[in-house]
């Protein structure tokens, strides 16, 4: 693996510090008036989650973290797993609803998702930034009850709530932000 000092990182890398896997969030060079020079760090541990601030002598190095990004497609969940497919290898790989989390809400049976891997160990899902999912369950909008803004919740195909405005029906397709979770329109 390639070593990257403490001097030369940058926004976005991914690095190996105290047996952890971080991704640079944002770093500055500190020159101080008296003392040595110093990097302060913010970083992402990829694998929990957790963000930590720290500093670096610019002398000190780093093991550089190789992530590995697949587009894999979504086959189905048996209850404990999800289940995916390399779309070149056709090789199968499952991943607890654990590691999972939220990220398969938006995410239909057969749908493109990105999965990252280290050291040949998945830790994360990418959904795709949009999705367009069927409304199952919702109450009917009321005519004349139409405040600007006014939301409703509706269940869509795969089980996740989204707050919708009051003009969408059950039935209707419907476009969602899987970052945010927010409605965005109606689908095409």
């Amino acid at each position: 693996m390639a070593k990257v000092s403490a001097g030369d990182i940058r926004n976005g890398i991914t690095i190996e510090v105290n047996g952890k896997v971080c991704q640079v969030i944002d770093f500055m060079h500190v020159k101080p008036g008296k003392g040595a020079a110093f990097v302060r760090v913010k970083m992402k541990d990829i694998i929990n989650g957790g963000v930590v601030e720290t500093t670096f002598r610019p002398t000190e190095t780093f093991e550089q973290a190789h992530i590995e990004r697949k587009k894999m497609q979504y086959l189905y969940n048996d209850g404990e797993f999800y289940n995916y497919m390399d779309n070149e290898t056709y090789e199968q790989i499952m991943i607890s609803a654990e590691e999972a989390g939220d990220s398969m809400k938006f995410v239909k049976e057969n749908e493109e998702v990105t999965v990252s891997f280290y050291q040949g160990n998945a830790f994360a899902i990418e959904p795709p930034i949009t999705v367009e999912l069927v409304v199952t369950e919702s109450e009917p909008g009321v005519k004349g009850n139409t405040a600007t803004g006014a939301t409703k919740p509706a269940i869509v195909e795969t089980g996740a709530q989204v707050m919708v405005p009051l003009f969408v029906d059950q039935g209707e397709k419907i476009k969602i932000d899987t970052r945010t979770g927010e409605y965005l329109s109606r689908a095409n």
